[in-house]
Formats: C-alpha cells, structure tokens, sequence
C-alpha cells in the first residue's frame, strides 16, 4: 500500500525568529583532548538509575560496560576512557540535580577488543531487526537531541500500535547550536546507514528527514547522498524557533497532529535526532557504545568557538580551554540552546549523552529585564507552538494551583521558551510553567501508583 505525506515546510500555529548566531557553522569537528579524569553519571537517561557494575580500584578499558540498566526504561552506561576507577560518588549534574557518578583516573586510551575503531564505512546490514533493538539496548543508545529517552525503547513499539513513519530530526532549531549540522556533513553517509537500520528495526519503507532551509550545504549533501538509500527522504524547512519539537516536526512533514498527552506512535510515527542516527550506524555496524558526542561550545567573546568531540564525562572547564578559555566579560555558562538550555553552576559539571552545547554568555547578556505586572498583551498565546495560555498556566503555578493548570493541560507544555522570549513584561512564565508541569506530572504519577 502506498503511504501518501503531506508535507509542508513549517508547523501552523505558534513559533518565534530569534537571532541565530550560528559562530561555528564552519568549523569542523575537533576531537577533544582526553582529560586526566572523568566523572560519568550513572543516569544520563529518562528512566530508571543505572546500577554500577564496577568499584573503587578496578581498572576499565574505554568502550567497556560500567553501570548497568536498571529496568526496561534505563540505559547502559559505558567507560569513555581507560584507567582506575577511583570512586562512585555524588556530583552536581549540567540540569543542578545531585546524582551518583562514576570517577576514573585515566591511563591511556585501551579500547574494548570488539570495537571497530577503522574509518570505514559499513554500509550492509546484517543484524535481524530484534537484534538491531538488543544492540542499541546494550550500546546505551539514547536520544541526542536533549530529551535522552532510551532509543531501545521508542523501537519496541507496542503490539497495538503501528509505525509506518520514520522521522529524522536535523532541524537543530536552537540558536547558536552547530553540532548537528557539522555531523550532517562529515558523517551524512554514516546517519543514512544509521536511518536505514531504524528502518529495518522498524520494518517500515519511508523515512524523512527535516532539515531547516539555513544549512543548504546540509540539504544538498544528504540529497545527493539520499539517492541511493530507498525510501529516504531529505526536506528543507523554513526557519523557525521550535521547528525541532517532535510534535511540530511531525506536523510539518506529515500533516498528523500528535492528540494531547498522546505520543508520536499514536500517530503511526517515530522520531530520532540525526546524532542519535549516528550512535546507532555506531552501535549496530562498528559494535561502538554511546561513550562520546559532539558539542558545540560557543560564545560572542571566545576566542576559539568550535564543534567538539567529547568523551562522556570530561569536564565543561575542559571544552571551555579547548575553546580558548573563560572570557572576562563571561556573565553566564549555558549547557545547551538559549532558549531550552539551563545555566551551569560551575564549570566543573561533566558532560553528558544529553549534551549539545555549551554556550557563554557576556554579561550585559546575562542579565533578565525588569519583571513588571502582566499586560494582557496575548504575545506569549500568539508565540505557543501548543496552543496553549502561558500567562494563565504562569499564573495558576506560581499560586500553587495546579489541579487547575493540570485541567488547562500545563503537561502539553513543551518547555520551549517561546513565552519567556516575547513577553514585553519581562515574566518569567517558562519558569513557573515547569514548576507546575513536574508537580502536576508527579501528582499524575501518585494517582497512577492508587
């Protein structure tokens, strides 16, 4: 049967045009130097904690299994160097959150025998799909894009439901973020293999891939490349803020709205990010786990912005060296975009699967705008992608109303910052919306456990 899109080149409702500043479009992908120590977490995914299978004095080769999956939502953890691990204590995660993680003192760079560290590109594909499933569970493939969700997972889909959609996600709608689109170039072949054993896995014919209209060269490459991988498609969309939402992404190029508290699969789709395509041609064909990442490190005044390739667990401090160093004017450390990222505490926070970027802003940057009553201006419900009121959901969560803000579906809420950024009265709604959108999700939780 012939599946019919409908496509367009951008979602209907909502959406903001904030200024790029793409600084490190042009700059290639720079291994990072392997610092002397490394502080892994064992939860780097939504879902269960992973449990150490490791202790204090054994020694680790890079590529090797460290902490384990705890339940069918987690995700492995593997060693990112080789060397002793010197302890398992707590840290100060990018997202300000204590957790346990893995410290290792690194001595040399010993790899794991079974991996595949050649450059060559391997296109045939011989595992069976439910064996494509078992490698990425093994390999602790998670979503790259920021949401970490156990990739093993999103492909086991359920008995009832149906996928007959793949949808790739290279849109990096973020400011300043260039990861992406540098591994869109360097390694495109690589992520079509990748999107082919998505494909397999998910026994379906058709996948698309989104791509915003301000990486031509992206568009072009994957293109030409595209030929000859059936059934993929390459789609270049008009630029706008959050045009990389699953939901939105879904709309664009397929025409189905995902209903709400919904998921892509009730739509007959599955989304991944192009880096997570990538993890996964790495897993399947070069038997690689998920124990590095690219990152764009960025900032008006750094000396030397680029896209890096880190080893999980290495030290923002040393990605910022890497860069050239703190500036002086250096108001705030971001880790990811602007518009959805979190400010660091200190740089001494590891990086982890889930991060994209590290952006430094200058100080006359850094500083939020005199918050003044709300004017009942209706920006922000102009700007929502979800078609929701940020003002009142603000409101109801900051008077600790939140059986009202759960009837006014604060958990739709996308976290995408559009309402912060086009409110002329400074609120800080994206704030208290996330406030109550956990406290509603933890009474949902609750209600559920009764």
């Amino acid at each position: 049967m012939m599946i019919r899109y409908k496509t367009s080149n951008t979602f209907p409702k909502g959406g903001i045009h904030p200024p790029e500043y793409k600084l490190t479009q042009n700059v290639p992908i720079k291994p990072l130097p392997i610092p002397k120590s490394v502080m892994i977490p064992i939860s780097q995914h939504i879902g269960a904690v992973a449990a150490p299978v490791v202790a204090k004095g054994d020694y680790v080769k890079t590529g090797q299994l460290i902490a384990s999956a705890n339940g069918f939502v987690s995700s492995n953890i593997h060693s990112s160097v080789s060397g002793i691990v010197s302890k398992i204590d707590t840290i100060i995660d990018a997202s300000g959150y204590r957790q346990n993680a893995i410290f290792i003192d690194v001595q040399g760079d010993e790899w794991v025998d079974s991996i595949d560290r050649s450059a060559d590109v391997i296109s045939k594909i011989e595992l069976a799909p439910e064996q494509i499933i078992e490698k990425c569970k093994e390999s602790g493939i998670v979503g790259l894009g920021g949401a970490t969700f156990p990739s093993h997972v999103k492909l086991a889909v359920p008995k009832d439901k149906k996928c007959n959609t793949i949808i790739i996600n290279g849109v990096e709608c973020e400011p300043y973020l260039t990861s992406d689109h540098r591994l869109m170039l360097e390694k495109g072949e690589e992520i079509l293999i990748g999107i082919a054993i998505l494909m397999k896995a998910l026994d379906v014919e058709k996948a698309m891939v989104g791509i915003e209209s301000n990486k031509p060269d992206a568009v072009e490459h994957l293109k030409e490349l595209a030929k000859r991988f059936p059934g993929i498609s390459i789609h270049s969309l008009t630029v706008k803020y959050p045009q990389g939402a699953e939901k939105q992404l879904i709309k664009t190029l397929t025409g189905r709205e995902v209903p709400s508290g919904k998921l892509p699969i009730d739509v007959n789709a599955v989304v991944h990010n192009v880096a997570t395509a990538y993890a996964v041609y790495e897993a399947v064909q070069k038997n690689k786990p998920l124990i590095e990442r690219v990152v764009t490190v960025t900032g008006k005044s750094l000396p030397a912005p680029g896209n890096y390739l880190v080893r999980i667990g290495s030290p923002v401090s040393s990605l910022i060296e890497a860069a050239g160093g703190l500036p002086d004017d250096t108001g705030k450390i971001v880790s990811g975009g602007p518009m959805m990222g979190k400010a660091l505490q200190n740089t001494g926070v590891p990086a982890s699967k889930g991060m994209s970027g590290i952006v430094l802003f200058r100080a006359s940057e850094s500083t939020r705008v005199e918050k003044i009553a709300c004017i009942r201006c209706a920006k922000c419900v102009t700007a929502c992608p979800m078609n929701l009121e940020p003002h009142l959901l603000a409101t109801l969560s900051m008077k600790a109303m939140f059986e009202r803000a759960e009837d006014e579906k604060v958990t739709d809420c996308i976290e995408c910052g559009s309402c912060s950024y086009t409110c002329p009265a400074g609120r800080p709604s994206l704030d208290y919306i996330r406030l109550g959108k956990s406290t509603v999700m933890k009474m949902i939780r609750e209600r559920n456990i009764k």
